[in-house]
């Protein structure tokens, strides 16, 4: 190929976010037949089909958000494909991967898996994948799973919330665990111990909710995972990490080659429990959005790589289950509703903190992408997908929540304003609008 090719697609920008730069340069891309064919300089000789030229409006690659409750079925009045897609392309968001609850059936085995994909099939407005679900007494669906093609297994170590998706006891991960790493599956894991959780009094004081799920019940359960994980020479992901005490442990782990990971999520690293109001409901999520010592103990462990990725954990419910006219936080659903919003919420935060568009990229992109082996997304480079990010750094906007396509919109970003807008997002080379045309994902072993 030489530079003087024609490609479908020419985009130029002054801030193009790279996988071999620490901050955005200025660059040109190439895109043919849905790939990026060429990354340039800015001023290269590329002609395109359609050439746009964002001067310092930023490129960025499309996220991967690899932990989306989309609900569907069974609970479509929650969320559903064509909802939660169209929501992640405004977000910026060009991948996600389901979580195998709160759909009903939930994602715990084969028949299960088919009929989430029918549900999907021709709804996606991104490409979306799968996880699965360990629960008792369905070790023995794990392997065919895998085969069928999730990305890896889901557990709970205190209660999901949702009867059809009982959690595991430390005995019981430890058994699907050492199943799973047979065939060098990954288990994701919400590390809460049951034993360690209160109930939580009926109560509209966000600090009684908080103080019935104290960090330690996230460290402790850290530490049965680590010890597992070492046990079996498995891999194991760490969900949702919002207590800092349990970074120090993670830290260590990865040091003596422990295969773990871990992620945050905005609501995390943007709100802390001191702001929180008595029945601000909507604020309401497990594990708790705790103090902003905290808040900023994930920063800096993202920073130093101790936190590997930014996620949304995007887990809505209809206005009612939120329980915003009474404000009790223990009756009140647990999950805030965050994908359209999660590029523009973590880079308010970084920017203020410092930290570079690449860096968002690598958190929010990159490394989730690598994460569930999807080398071909989340990256601006020759060969991956063309999906990219048209995304205004310097645009500040209020939240509105009935700009929003999430199926409820009951957001705790209500009035707050954010820096970064998504101007356009690209799948495969094309800006989505119109009809949905994200495809299945799978990993590379089942391909």
């Amino acid at each position: 190929m030489t530079t003087n090719d024609r490609f479908d697609l020419v985009l130029r920008s002054t801030r193009a976010v790279l996988p071999d730069a620490v901050r955005p340069r200025p660059a040109a891309v190439g895109v043919r037949d849905g790939r990026i064919a060429a990354v340039g300089e800015y001023r290269a000789p590329y002609t395109g089909r359609v050439e746009l030229d964002l001067a310092d409006t930023a490129l960025l690659p499309g996220l991967v958000d690899t932990h989306v409750h989309v609900n569907e079925p069974g609970r479509t009045q929650w969320e559903g494909f064509a909802s939660a897609t169209r929501a992640a392309a405004a977000g910026g968001v060009t991948a996600l991967v389901d979580m195998p609850l709160n759909s009903i059936p939930p994602t715990v085995d084969g028949p299960a898996l088919d009929i989430k994909r029918k549900a999907a099939d021709g709804k996606c407005f991104v490409d979306v994948g799968f996880w699965g679900g360990a629960i008792p007494g369905n070790t023995v669906a794990l392997r065919p799973l895998h085969k069928k093609g999730v990305f890896g297994f889901k557990c709970f170590l205190a209660d999901s919330g949702v009867e059809e998706f009982p959690a595991l006891t430390v005995p019981e991960m430890r058994k699907a665990l050492r199943e799973i790493a047979r065939f060098d599956g990954l288990l994701i894991v919400h590390a809460e111990n049951a034993e360690v959780l209160a109930v939580a009094p009926s109560s509209t004081r966000y600090h009684d909710f908080l103080a019935s799920r104290p960090a330690a019940a996230e460290d402790s359960a850290i530490a049965a995972v680590i010890d597992a994980a070492h046990e079996y020479r498995a891999r194991v992901h760490i969900l949702h990490l919002a207590a800092a005490e349990a970074l120090p442990r993670i830290a260590a782990a990865k040091a003596r080659g422990v295969r773990v990971t871990a992620e945050t999520c905005p609501h995390y690293l943007t709100f802390s429990a001191e702001e929180i109001g008595d029945g601000a409901t909507e604020f309401k999520c497990c594990p708790p959005i705790r103090r902003a010592q905290d808040r900023e103990a994930l920063w800096a462990a993202l920073a130093d790589g101790v936190i590997d990725v930014v996620v949304s954990d995007h887990s809505p419910s209809t206005p009612d289950l939120k329980h915003l006219d009474s404000g009790d936080f223990a009756a009140a659903w647990g999950g805030i509703s965050s994908l359209q919003l999660g590029l523009s919420a973590v880079w308010t935060g970084a920017r203020a903190r410092g930290r570079s568009l690449s860096d968002v990229a690598q958190w929010m992109a990159t490394r989730p992408a690598d994460l569930v082996g999807l080398p071909a997304k989340g990256r601006i480079a020759v060969g991956c997908d063309a999906d990219l990010v048209v995304f205004d750094p310097d645009a500040a906007f209020t939240v509105d929540p009935a700009a929003l396509h999430h199926k409820n919109p009951v957001t705790p970003y209500a009035g707050r304003e954010l820096h970064g807008v998504v101007r356009a997002t690209y799948l495969r080379g094309e800006p989505i609008t119109g009809a949905p045309r994200g495809r299945f994902l799978t990993p590379p072993e089942v391909r």
